[in-house]
């Protein structure tokens, strides 16, 4: 979808697409899921923490969440795919740069209600992208919904409240993708090269 032809023709490689399943799926998306659970796991029991006072990268984290759904869905009703799946890594990003910048890990000791508040946020946003990324990415949304306990819903009313509560318990959380080597790669290579060689007509 990142690499379809919209307005113009467009390429696909193998190499491209182990660059963005390495540096997208893996390295963002996955990433920030994967702390979000493993941290709430360690934190709190897997239960969804209590939200407190928010500070202003709270505020710009929930802001972007309250644009993301209206940007992807007005971006599909006008066929702009890559535009609609650009929104929804955007969430994702903004999800990581949080974290990155709360740094959660290191204040649980000092400050255990900020950071509550901290995954509070960030689990909000991983139950948004359960529902967002399900145009792209349907069993990707399937998986991250059990890991999130939350259910199916219509696109309307998956975005109409808050999704979760305190206390809400969490599933099991898993790796959401795993990294494309090298190796992999070189054979999908080979595969195509083949592939070509046996279409070569006889003279």
């Amino acid at each position: 979808c990142a690499n379809m032809p919209e307005t113009k023709d467009n390429d696909f490689t193998w190499k491209d697409f182990q660059d963005r399943n390495n540096n997208e799926l893996v390295a963002v998306l996955g990433n920030f899921v994967n702390r979000t659970l493993v941290l709430t796991s360690k934190y709190f029991e897997s239960k969804v923490p209590a939200r407190g006072e928010l500070l202003e990268a709270e505020k710009v984290c929930l802001e972007a969440l309250a644009a993301a759904p209206k940007l992807v869905r007005e971006s599909i009703e006008k066929y702009r795919f890559r535009e609609a799946l650009s929104h929804m890594m955007d969430l994702a990003r903004a999800g990581n740069k949080y974290l990155a910048d709360t740094e959660p890990w290191k204040h649980y000791k000092t400050n255990p209600v900020y950071v509550g508040t901290v995954l509070n946020v960030a689990l909000e946003i991983t139950a948004a992208l359960a529902y967002l990324c399900e145009p792209f990415l349907p069993f990707t949304a399937e998986k991250l919904r059990k890991m999130m306990n939350i259910p199916t819903r219509s696109w309307e009313d998956a975005f109409q409240h808050t999704t979760l509560a305190a206390g809400h318990i969490l599933g099991e959380a898993s790796l959401l993708y795993e990294k494309i080597e090298d190796d992999a790669i070189q054979q999908q290579l080979k595969k195509l090269e083949a592939t070509k060689e046996n279409n070569i007509p006889v003279a």
